[in-house]
């Protein structure tokens, strides 16, 4: 059984001067993530995200979102179907989360990047590092599998 909890929002206004990297995406000022949380089966939580682009702000306060709320749960979903890029801070914040997790013995994973976040996880060989699924279905149904299998 899903039960959808209302939406918040995470703000975090850019406030980096330096200029961003050749091919990067610039972090627009005052970006907003928006997020959603579904409680899934099993007391697993869908963390859903809703914006253009995850950037240096958006991803240092989504992984201390992560990490205060995954605690409770001991697993979480990270639904990126929202999210069309991220930068290279967005993928060094996630890639420490997952590892904090990881090293916590919590289950974080990843599902639904776009084609644009799925080829930048593979480009920079991080999809062997982070569970990366193409859905929150599929993510759902690993977490599951591997709980029977531990069990």
């Amino acid at each position: 059984m899903k039960s959808q909890h209302p939406g918040s929002t995470i703000a975090a206004k850019s406030s980096a001067t330096r200029a961003p990297a050749p091919g990067a995406n610039a972090a627009p000022q005052g970006n907003i993530l928006k997020v959603s949380i579904e409680a899934a089966c099993g007391g697993t939580l869908v963390l859903h995200c809703q914006n253009t682009g995850i950037f240096d702000p958006e991803a240092r306060a989504l992984s201390g979102f992560i990490c205060d709320v995954l605690p409770t749960t001991r697993r979480m979903v990270v639904n990126l179907e929202g999210v069309q890029a991220l930068d290279t801070a967005a993928l060094g914040e996630l890639v420490l989360t997952h590892m904090w997790a990881d090293a916590a013995g919590y289950a974080l994973t990843f599902a639904g990047p776009s084609d644009s976040v799925r080829g930048l996880f593979e480009s920079t060989n991080l999809i062997s590092v982070l569970d990366l699924y193409s859905s929150v279905d599929a993510a759902l149904a690993a977490m599951y599998q591997q709980e029977v299998r531990s069990a």
